[in-house]
């Protein structure tokens, strides 16, 4: 499975955050569906020429937060996730937070919802 994450030399949030944010991004829009299998962290390294350890770590995390899981031999895969009780309505609101920040960042920069709509559609 080819993973096609963006790095951003410019930017300057960390390597690993970028291809961790990438990679939750994938999940989210739907281009790395429940049990896909993720590139191998070799891979990965070489695809986006950064140090096997930073892919190491970022997939470690994953792991951690539940996001992926390692098979052993066989590779890591997007996990799929259950909820936990009262965690709907944690969503919910999480949800309603993480988008009243995002409208406020697009009013910010000048954009409005119709181009944010339109670049996330282009990103399916």
């Amino acid at each position: 499975m080819a993973v096609v994450l963006n790095l951003d030399p410019a930017d300057r949030t960390p390597i690993h955050a970028q291809v961790e944010r990438g990679i939750l991004a994938a999940i989210a829009s739907g281009r790395l569906e429940v049990g896909a299998q993720l590139p191998t962290v070799r891979q990965l390294a070489v695809d986006l020429r950064v140090n096997a350890n930073t892919v190491a770590k970022v997939y470690a995390h994953l792991e951690r937060d539940g996001v992926v899981e390692t098979r052993r031999g066989v590779g890591t895969f997007v996990a799929a996730r259950t909820l936990r009780h009262g965690a709907v309505e944690y969503r919910a609101s999480e949800l309603r937070r993480l988008v009243d920040r995002f409208l406020a960042e697009l009013s910010s920069h000048g954009f409005n919802l119709d181009e944010a709509r339109a670049e996330m559609d282009s990103r399916r």
